[in-house]
């Protein structure tokens, strides 16, 4: 290889999946972006290819033995590649979905904090708050040295603390050992005039050790009282300062051990393992540091409060023959209760709605009280019982529960109780319970993961969970404001330097208004990617390759710009950053592009452009150039529509959000954007979706804090509720576009209709590979063989017997218009819908899916080489099959991601769509096309975090952009009066 050769990475005659013989030269030490329509080989090239190569080239130059600990990548199928370097990838779903990962463990920071609270911090009682330290002899006699001169003081050595008894014999042992007086009960008195104490009351004793003044040449003296004082005080000391016509009496309680000297709580030695929530030493035992704990809900026992009790309204024991059982026993609870079994829940008064699920006590009275149950059981804030405090003790209760139905009717002990119980009646039981429970933050801790003992140790005025809840910028300007004296300034040193300086990382790529105690499970695929990255910052790697799948992601366009300085920052470092997007901006920061095309799937895989950003703009004749030019654009609607009827959210204090009502329009497109991380995502996903998928019958997890939801326009509340997001339609080879799409159901029917189909006797699930009789036995209908080579990467051979095509030959022998099964299966869309042209309701469903510019997609494509665009949009186009959908809320989280702007026209097509068909669609997105298309939009802000959660700006686009109080309206101004607008409006 030459000079000029070793500044690049050369790739020749790749042919991974769609990609077609390709070759072409991608820069070393440069911010490379690839782009170009989803599906058309852009993170087969970046991801498959570079990274996979990198990565297996690395691996292949450990031992064997080492080799069999890391994972196994496959040789991508390319012909040569050259000058590459260890890559790392940094993709969207890369980073671990376990409840227990947090943003502070994942980028480790959490360890250094772990250190930071042992080596500094201090202990104070859990019970009453003051102050523990364990003290050396030497620094309490300097302690009482240091008091005025002339000041008396004894010394008390605490030796009962309020317990039963006369005690006689302990004070004959004191008088016999030489000790002269005591204090009793707080007066003082002699040995020899102790009076008769009660046997049945509670005593406190000190023993007097030693009176002093305090004057030069007593140390000796003092520090042989000292030593006896903590003898006998079993490490703790009273100071009892005697008072003064200027001063009262004052006591000071020392202590040699880390033990509260009033509360005689004692604290283990501080160590990093007590701050750790993943270890019994420091875990929560209550949550065993998950920070939440599941619950029974009323609201998903009883979703349908319209009903009664003998008409299924608890879910549980809607079957006929379970209700039975407790027929009788609730029977006798409505008499007591005045509820009839015919009695519609709704009309219960809160105490039989308490007493009917969490039972009665002793007394006849509802065993967990609380006027509240009916009014949030009805629509309002989380139902009784989600703080947790009913929870330890009902469970104790079930564990004792008497189910005979018999000895219910004097005494009924409630539905969750009765439930809890049966949660231990075996692994079926217990799962089909689980639809019925929600998460809730852990009663004990809050939410804090750590026992109480951790929670007690402060630095100054935080412990580590209240930094841990922190924003990163307010994280960071709590670290400048420390001081440390003495020792510890040594101690703090690296650790203030290593914290803030990967807290800084955090913010210079956007995610200031994140805190470190948030689960990674609640971010989005770009808010991990960024971690991860800012994780990557500080390890200050020289000569690597980074590999990025749209880091943009989640990121308003105000904060796109940073994002940008840090890529710089990785590539003048002398790394390659390679980068797959479809942002504008970012396209035209990098400085190199390489456009994949002209189509998706298997019309695309070919190189368009690769180039500077100027030669792009000048004269390349491809989609992405044509965009940017502004030859071709996305058009504005020609109305906005209005609402019909709408949803109030009242007083909604999610996470960051402030006490605030919203407003969304049923029947229209509203979008709600907003700066990163100013409770967008706490208002429609946490809040919107979670308290309607309650009032559904749907189990959601910890639903965000309001004060109810109203509906008004006399219209129908939400009948249907769908979430759609980019997760795969299928985690297997098995799934694909046809079988999630329900095409390949009425395919198979198709087949076993045919002549031949018929005369074999052929049903429709002979044509199934998931099932024996018509799949290939040798492959299992895969198609394909896998040979474990045990160190060495895992071989797939096509299947011997059926040639890759899944099935039998007598099935493959069935043949539809000349076609059999298989080739069926490697039709696209395009050619499928030709096909089955004759079949209204196959060809309409085949119709969708080209309406959401998905004609490409071969039917039996498996679903994990499908983008996430691509599954999203197969999501979206089984709802559009629908043919009307009144009283359905579509909610979409940031739907642009994977789409090139082409696409993104498509995809506002389609959301139109699903709003003429009636339905209702919220969508939170940043990508201006498409806040420019909605009907109606909520602009959140102004900043992020604790500088965000309230509505900003309201109203249609146009409303937007004229409120100068509006970020998101000064970006759109600008798109508005590009050259694309300007085309559109005739200028």
């Amino acid at each position: 290889m030459n000079i000029a050769d070793e500044r690049v990475i050369h790739i020749e005659k790749a042919r991974q999946h769609n990609l077609k013989n390709v070759s072409l030269d991608i820069p070393r030490d440069e911010l490379v972006v690839i782009c170009g329509p989803s599906g058309s080989g852009k993170s087969t090239l970046a991801f498959d290819i570079v990274y996979a190569e990198g990565q297996r080239r690395y691996v292949e130059s450990l031992s064997a033995y080492a080799r069999q600990f890391l994972p196994k990548m496959d040789k991508p199928d390319v012909e040569k590649i050259e000058g590459l370097s260890p890559a790392i990838s940094l993709e969207q779903q890369s980073v671990s979905r376990n409840p227990r990962s947090t943003v502070g463990t994942v980028t480790e920071i959490h360890d250094f904090l772990r250190v930071f609270f042992a080596r500094l911090g201090r202990m104070y009682c859990p019970s009453c708050g003051r102050s523990i330290e364990a003290r050396a002899g030497d620094e309490i006699i300097s302690d009482i040295l240091a008091l005025p001169q002339g000041a008396k003081f004894m010394l008390l050595a605490p030796l009962i603390e309020m317990q039963k008894g006369t005690h006689a014999n302990r004070f004959k042992k004191l008088r016999a050992e030489g000790f002269a007086r005591v204090r009793v009960d707080g007066g003082f008195c002699t040995l020899d005039d102790v009076p008769i104490l009660d046997k049945n009351k509670k005593h406190s004793i000190d023993l007097v050790v030693d009176r002093l003044v305090n004057k030069d040449g007593i140390r000796s003296r003092l520090a042989n009282s000292v030593e006896l004082t903590l003898r006998y005080g079993d490490g703790r000391l009273v100071l009892h300062e005697l008072g003064s016509a200027q001063t009262k009496i004052r006591e000071t309680i020392h202590s040699t051990i880390s033990v509260c000297p009033y509360c005689r709580i004692s604290l283990p030695a501080l160590s990093p393992q007590l701050f750790s929530f993943n270890g019994p030493q420091g875990a929560c035992p209550r949550c065993v540091g998950l920070g939440s704990v599941d619950y029974f809900e009323p609201r998903l026992i009883a979703p349908n409060r319209g009903l009664a009790l003998n008409a299924g309204a608890l879910l549980p024991w809607a079957a006929e023959k379970s209700f039975r059982r407790y027929e009788t026993a609730l029977a006798a609870l409505g008499k007591r209760f005045k509820f009839k079994l015919s009695t519609p829940l709704d009309q219960f008064s809160d105490t039989a709605l308490t007493a009917l699920f969490y039972g009665e006590d002793e007394s006849g009275k509802p065993a967990v009280g609380s006027p509240g149950l009916r009014r949030n059981w009805m629509g309002g804030s989380v139902a009784l019982g989600a703080t947790g405090d009913y929870q330890s003790e009902h469970f104790k209760t079930a564990q004792h529960i008497n189910i005979d139905p018999g000895k219910m009717k004097k005494r009924w002990p409630g539905v969750v109780p009765l439930l809890e119980k049966g949660m231990e009646y075996g692994n079926a039981w217990r799962e089909e319970l689980l639809r019925f429970r929600q998460s809730t933050n852990c009663p004990d801790c809050d939410g804090a993961r750590l026992k109480p003992d951790a929670l007690a140790v402060r630095v100054d005025d935080l412990n580590i969970a209240a930094f841990c809840a922190l924003s990163v910028e307010r994280a960071l300007a709590w670290l400048h404001g420390r001081n440390f004296s003495g020792r510890r300034t040594r101690i703090a040193e690296p650790l203030m330097k290593e914290l803030t300086h990967r807290l800084s990382f955090m913010y210079n790529v956007g995610l200031e208004y994140i805190s470190l105690g948030r689960s990674m499970v609640t971010l989005s695929g770009g808010e991990a990617q960024r971690i991860r990255l800012a994780s990557q910052l500080g390890s200050g790697l020289v000569g690597v390759t980074y590999v990025l799948d749209e880091p943009s992601i989640g990121l308003h366009p105000r904060d796109n710009e940073r994002l940008l300085d840090t890529l710089r920052s990785l590539k003048k470092r002398g790394n390659t950053v390679l980068v797959v997007e479809h942002d504008e901006a970012t396209i035209c920061a990098a400085d190199t592009v390489i456009e994949l095309g002209p189509g998706s799937g298997a019309q695309g895989g070919e190189i368009m452009f690769a180039g500077s950003v100027e030669a792009l703009l000048g004269k390349a004749n491809t989609l992405t150039a044509r965009y940017l030019r502004g030859e071709e654009f996305i058009a504005l609607p020609d109305k906005r529509r209005a609402g019909k009827g709408e949803i109030v959210l009242h007083n909604v204090t999610t996470n960051n959000l402030r006490g605030i009502d919203c407003r969304i329009p049923l029947g229209v497109m509203t979008c709600v954007t907003g700066v990163s991380g100013s409770g967008k995502s706490s208002l429609v996903v946490d809040t919107l979706y979670k308290h309607l998928a309650l009032q559904l019958g749907l189990r959601v997890d910890q639903p965000g804090t309001i004060g109810g939801i109203t509906y008004t326009g006399g219209i129908h509340p939400v009948e249907r509720l769908v979430a759609i997001d980019q997760t795969p339609i299928g985690r297997t080879p098995r799934s694909n576009p046809a079988t999630y799409a329900k095409i390949f159901d009425e395919i198979r029917s198709i087949f076993a209709m045919t002549a031949d189909g018929r005369q074999r006797g052929y049903k429709p699930g002979r044509f199934s590979f998931n099932v024996r009789g018509g799949r290939c036995e040798a492959c299992s209908g895969d198609g394909q063989i896998r040979v474990e080579m045990h160190f060495l990467q895992d071989v797939y051979v096509i299947c011997d017997v059926c040639k890759g095509k899944r099935y039998n030959h007598e099935t493959l022998e069935v043949r539809y218009r000349g076609l059999n099964i298989a080739e069926v299966l490697d039709l696209t869309v395009h050619q499928a819908r030709q096909l089955f042209g004759n079949y209204r309701t196959l060809e309409r469903r085949l119709a969708v899916l080209e309406e959401v510019g998905l004609e490409y997609l071969r039917l039996g494509q498996p679903a994990t080489t499908l983008s996430g665009g691509e599954a999203q949009r197969i999501k979206i186009s089984r709802e559009l099959g629908k043919r009307s959908l009144p009283g359905s809320l579509y909610i979409l989280d940031e739907p642009t991601t994977g789409l090139h702007m082409h696409e993104v026209g498509k995809l506002i097509k389609v959301l139109h769509a699903l709003v003429d068909k009636g339905a209702g669609v919220v969508v939170i997105e940043h990508n201006t096309d498409m806040i420019l298309a909605a009907d109606h939009v909520l602009d959140m802000g102004p900043g992020g975090g604790e500088n965000g959660g309230l509505i900003v700006s309201a109203g249609t686009p146009e409303a937007i952009v004229a409120d100068p109080d509006s970020v998101t309206g000064r970006f759109l101004m600008r798109e508005r009066t590009d050259r694309r607008r300007h085309r559109l409006r005739g200028t």
